[in-house]
C-alpha cells in the first residue's frame, strides 16, 4: 500500500508539473487510480488532488475532492483557497478562510489577492486588516495585493499607509513591490509621488516603466510617456509587448486630444517599425494597440493595413476600425466595416452597436443611430446619452424627452450629462412642469449643484418665464462657467430687464470671465430693444476690442441693433466691414433699409446678394417685399414675390402675402388685393385682414373695410385696431352713427385701446412715458418708467408698427 501511495504520488507530482497545464482527462484518471487504490482518506494524495484539480481548470471538483478529507491540514486549506480563487468563488474562497484552525500568511494572501483582482477591492483591505490584527507580518505578495486594490479604488491615503508598512517590514526595494507603488501610486492620480519613486528604483524593469508610462498618458503628460519609453530603450530594459501596446496608447492619446497629431503619427511610425523588428507584429493586443493609434491620429489607411496584416482579428479589433471611420467622420465606411464583419462570420456585441451609434450621431442620422441603440440589450448610461444628445442636437425634443421616459421605466440612473440634455429640450419646449421634475431629481441625487446642471436650470426656468427661481439658482451657484452667465443675461435680455441684463454682463466681466460672441450678441439685442444708440456703441466699442468684430454672429446684431435705432449710415459700414456674411447678415440689412424707408437700397442690395454665391431664403423676400411696400415699389414687390416658386422653390407664408397685400393696399389696388387675397391659403391670418383694413382706411373703402373687420372679429375679438379703423373709416365718410355703434360695439365686448408710448435717452437710461401722463414732478424731472416697462413699451410699440407697416 506504502509503495502504491509513493507510485501515485509521483503521478501527481508529474501532473502538477506538466507543461503545458495538465488536462481535465489526465486529474479525472489520477483520481480513478486513487480511489481505486483504496487511498481515498490520504491527506498527502488527497492534497496533491485538490491541488491538480485546480490546475487542470476544474475548481469545483477541486472543492468536491477537499470536503471528503478526514482530516484537512494547512496545505488542504491553502488547496481549497486557491481552487475556490481560480473559480472566482470568493464567498467559498472567505468561508474556508473562517473555517481554517489557523491560517498562515499563504492562506490570508490567496484571498486577498483574488479580492484584489475582483470587483471587490474594498473587502480585499478590510481583510488585509484583519490580518494585521491577527499579528501576521505580510510578505511582498501580500503588499501588492494591498496595492493594488488601493489603486482600483483610488484610496490613497490607504494607499499611503501601506506605503509606510512597505517601509517598516524592509521592503521598499524589492522589485516587486516598488512596481506595485508606482501602479497605485498612478492609479490614484498622485503622479508626482510616483514619478519619484521610480526615480529612486535602483533596476527598473519593464513592469515598472509600462505602469509609469501608463500613469503618464493618464494624466495628460504624454511628452513624458513617450520620453520614458526612448529612455527605456536606451537603457537596455527589455521591451516587451506590453510596453508596447503602452507607449502606442500614448501616441493615441495625443492623436485624438489635438496635443500635436502630426508627432503624435510620427512617432507611432517609429514604434511601428520597433514592432516590426521586434517580431511583435502578430501579437494580437499589439496589432489592436497600433490599428487604434492610427485612427486616433485620423490615418485610416494606415489603419486598414495593419487590421489586414494581423493573423487573425477579434472583436475588438473590428471595434476600433469601426469607431476610428465614426471618429473621421466616414458613417459610410464604418457601416460597410460592420457589414463586412457580419459577413465574416463575428457578431457585432454591445460596445459595436455603442461605436456604431456614436457615428450615427456624428453623421446626425439620428434614425439609424437609434436602430444601433436597438440592438443594444442593456445599453449603458453612455449609450443613453449618446442618443439623448443626438435627439437634442436635432431639435427632435418631444422624442428627447420619451426616450427620457424610457429610460426612468428601466431604472437607469442619470447622471449629470443626462439632466443637462433633458432641461436643454424642457427649456426649448418650455415645458416647465417636466423641468421641475428634473429639478427634484437633479436634488435627490445630489447634482443640483453641479455647474452644467444648474446652468440647465437656469436657463430651462429663464426660457419658461420664472425669472425670480432662474436668479436664485445663479445666485446659489458657487461655480459659473460663461455658459451659465450667458444663459442669466439672455434670459433677462429676452424678457425686457435690460436694466439688469447690463448690470450682469459688469459683473461678468468684473468677474474675470471673458464674453463670447453669444454675450455680445445678446447685449447688443438689448440695445437694440431699447432704441439705444449710446449703449450700442460702448458694446461695439468692446467687441472690436476683443476681436469679435469679424464675428458673423455678432455682426449680423450690430447690424440689426443700429437699423433698429434708425442709424443706417453705421448698419452700412458694420456690414460691409464683415469679412464673411452669412444669410442672416444679409437679411438684417435689406430689412433695416425697408423698415427705415430705404426701400430702393433694399431692392438694390437684394439684387447685389443675387449676383453672389448667397442664396435668398423665405426671411430675404419678407424684407424686400418689406422695402418695396414702404418705398411704392408695387410692380418690383409683384415680380419679386411671383419669383419664389418659379425661380427659388421657396413657398410663400402669410407674411408674404401680407407685405405684398400691404404695398398694393397703400398703393389704393384694392381689386388686386381682393384677387390676391382670394387665392391666398392663408385667410385665417389676423395681420392679413388688419393690413387690408388699414389700407381701406386710408383709401375710405367701407365695403372691404367691413368685410375685413369682420373677419378680424372672429379671429382676434380682443385686439382693438379692427373696432378703432372700422370706427374711422365709418367718420370720415360722414357716417357718424355707424362710427359710435362701432365705439359701443367695442365697448360693451370689453375691448381696450392700450395707451401710447414715447420715450428718449437719457444718459444711461432710457425715459418713458404715456398719453396723458403727467410730465411735471415734483422735482420737475420727467416720470421715469423702469427699464423693463419702457422696453416693453418700446417692443410693443415696434411690434405694431411692424404689423401695420
Amino acid at each position: 500500500m506504502a509503495n502504491l501511495a509513493a507510485q501515485l504520488a509521483g503521478v501527481l507530482q508529474a501532473c502538477i508539473k506538466r507543461n503545458p497545464k495538465p488536462s481535465r482527462t489526465h486529474a479525472k484518471a489520477a483520481h480513478a487510480r486513487v480511489l481505486a487504490g483504496g487511498l481515498a482518506a490520504d491527506t498527502f494524495l488527497l492534497n496533491r488532488l485538490v491541488e491538480l484539480y485546480s490546475l487542470s481548470g476544474l475548481p469545483r471538483d477541486a472543492l468536491r475532492v477537499f470536503r471528503t478529507l478526514p482530516h484537512p491540514n494547512a496545505y488542504s486549506y491553502n488547496a481549497a483557497l486557491s481552487a475556490a480563487s481560480r473559480a472566482g468563488d470568493l464567498d467559498a474562497a472567505r468561508t474556508l478562510l473562517d473555517e481554517m484552525p489557523e491560517p498562515n500568511v499563504v492562506s490570508w494572501n490567496t484571498v486577498i489577492s483574488a479580492l484584489a483582482r475582483s470587483e471587490r477591492a474594498g473587502e480585499a483591505l478590510g481583510l488585509y486588516e484583519g490580518m494585521l490584527r491577527e499579528g501576521l507580518i505580510p510578505t511582498h505578495f501580500t503588499l501588492a495585493s494591498v496595492l493594488s486594490a488601493c489603486g482600483s479604488m483610488a484610496a490613497l491615503v490607504d494607499g499611503r499607509r501601506c506605503h509606510g508598512l512597505v517601509v517598516k517590514v524592509g521592503l521598499e526595494e524589492n522589485l516587486f513591490v516598488e512596481n506595485a507603488l508606482v501602479g497605485m501610486y498612478t492609479k490614484c492620480g498622485s503622479v508626482g509621488d510616483a514619478v519619484r519613486l521610480f526615480d529612486r528604483m535602483a533596476r527598473p524593469n519593464e513592469v515598472s516603466f509600462t505602469a509609469m508610462m501608463g500613469g503618464l498618458a493618464q494624466t495628460g503628460s504624454v511628452d513624458d510617456a513617450l520620453r520614458l519609453f526612448a529612455r527605456m530603450c536606451r537603457s537596455g530594459v527589455h521591451v516587451d509587448p506590453v510596453a508596447v501596446s503602452s507607449v502606442l496608447g500614448s501616441c493615441a492619446q495625443a492623436g485624438a486630444s489635438e496635443f500635436n497629431v502630426l508627432r503624435s503619427f510620427q512617432l507611432g511610425q517609429c514604434i511601428h517599425a520597433l514592432i516590426i523588428r521586434k517580431g511583435f507584429g502578430a501579437d494580437q493586443h499589439v496589432g489592436n494597440s497600433l490599428i487604434d493609434m492610427y485612427t486616433k491620429c485620423m490615418q485610416m489607411d494606415d489603419a486598414v493595413k495593419v487590421f489586414d496584416s494581423l493573423p487573425s482579428v477579434s472583436i475588438v479589433s473590428w471595434n476600433i476600425l469601426i469607431t476610428g471611420f465614426g471618429q473621421a467622420g466616414s458613417y459610410e465606411k464604418a457601416l460597410e466595416v460592420l457589414n463586412v464583419m457580419v459577413e465574416s462570420g463575428s457578431e457585432p456585441n454591445e460596445v459595436t452597436y455603442s461605436n456604431m451609434l456614436a457615428s450615427c450621431i456624428k453623421a446626425r442620422d439620428v434614425p439609424s443611430a437609434r436602430a444601433m441603440f436597438d440592438n443594444i440589450s442593456r445599453p449603458t448610461l453612455t449609450t443613453w446619452n449618446t442618443l439623448l444628445s443626438g435627439y437634442c442636437q436635432e431639435e427632435l425634443h418631444q422624442e428627447t424627452i420619451e426616450l427620457f421616459r424610457k429610460m426612468q421605466h428601466q431604472n437607469v440612473q442619470p447622471d449629470r450629462t443626462t439632466l443637462a440634455v433633458i432641461l436643454s429640450s424642457c427649456s426649448r419646449l418650455g415645458n416647465l412642469d417636466l423641468g421641475a421634475q428634473v429639478h427634484s431629481a437633479s436634488v435627490r441625487l445630489l447634482l443640483h449643484n453641479d455647474m452644467f446642471v444648474a446652468s440647465g436650470l437656469v436657463d430651462m426656468y429663464a426660457k419658461c418665464g420664472q425669472i425670480s427661481i432662474a436668479r436664485s439658482i445663479f445666485n446659489r451657484m458657487t461655480e459659473r462657467d460663461v455658459v451659465c452667465w450667458n444663459s442669466m443675461i439672455s434670459c433677462l435680455a429676452i424678457h425686457s430687464f435690460n436694466k439688469e441684463a447690463f448690470d450682469f454682463f459688469k459683473q461678468m466681466r468684473q468677474n474675470g470671465m471673458m464674453p463670447t460672441s453669444s454675450s455680445y450678441a445678446t447685449m447688443i439685442n438689448s440695445c437694440a430693444r431699447l432704441s439705444s444708440v449710446p449703449q450700442g456703441r460702448q458694446i461695439h466699442a468692446q467687441v472690436a476690442k476683443d476681436g469679435y468684430d469679424q464675428n458673423v454672429y455678432v455682426g449680423s446684431a450690430l447690424i440689426d441693433m443700429y437699423a433698429k435705432c434708425g442709424n443706417m449710415d453705421d448698419a452700412r459700414l458694420s456690414f460691409d466691414s464683415m469679412v464673411t456674411k452669412n444669410i442672416v447678415a444679409w437679411n438684417e440689412m435689406i430689412h433695416g433699409y425697408a423698415q427705415n424707408g430705404f426701400g430702393e437700397k433694399a431692392v438694390e442690395l437684394f439684387e447685389y446678394m443675387l449676383t453672389t454665391e448667397q442664396r435668398p431664403d423665405s426671411v430675404t423676400f419678407i424684407a424686400v417685399l418689406t422695402g418695396c411696400s414702404h418705398s411704392g415699389l408695387v410692380d418690383e414687390a409683384i415680380a419679386f414675390f411671383n419669383s419664389m416658386e418659379s425661380t427659388y422653390r421657396i413657398t410663400p407664408l402669410a407674411e408674404h402675402y401680407t407685405c405684398l397685400i400691404d404695398g398694393l393696399g397703400r398703393a389704393g389696388r384694392l381689386v388686386e388685393v381682393e384677387a390676391l387675397i382670394e387665392q391666398m391659403p392663408c385667410k385665417d391670418d389676423p395681420i392679413v385682414w388688419e393690413v387690408l383694413l388699414a389700407a381701406c382706411a386710408v383709401h375710405h373703402n367701407a365695403e372691404l373695410g367691413e368685410c375685413a373687420a369682420q373677419h378680424l372679429f372672429h379671429l382676434d375679438p380682443k385686439n382693438p385696431s379692427p373696432y378703432v379703423l372700422l370706427s374711422n373709416i365709418y367718420a370720415s365718410l360722414g357716417r357718424h352713427g355707424d362710427a359710435s355703434g362701432i365705439r359701443a360695439l367695442m365697448i360693451s365686448r370689453g375691448v381696450v385701446k392700450g395707451r401710447g408710448y414715447s420715450w428718449i435717452d437719457h444718459k444711461d437710461d432710457v425715459r418713458a412715458f404715456m398719453v396723458a401722463d403727467d410730465l411735471q414732478t415734483v422735482s420737475g424731472e420727467s416720470k421715469m418708467f423702469s427699464n423693463q416697462e419702457s422696453a416693453a413699451g418700446v417692443t410693443e410699440v415696434h411690434q405694431k408698427e411692424t404689423c401695420a407697416g
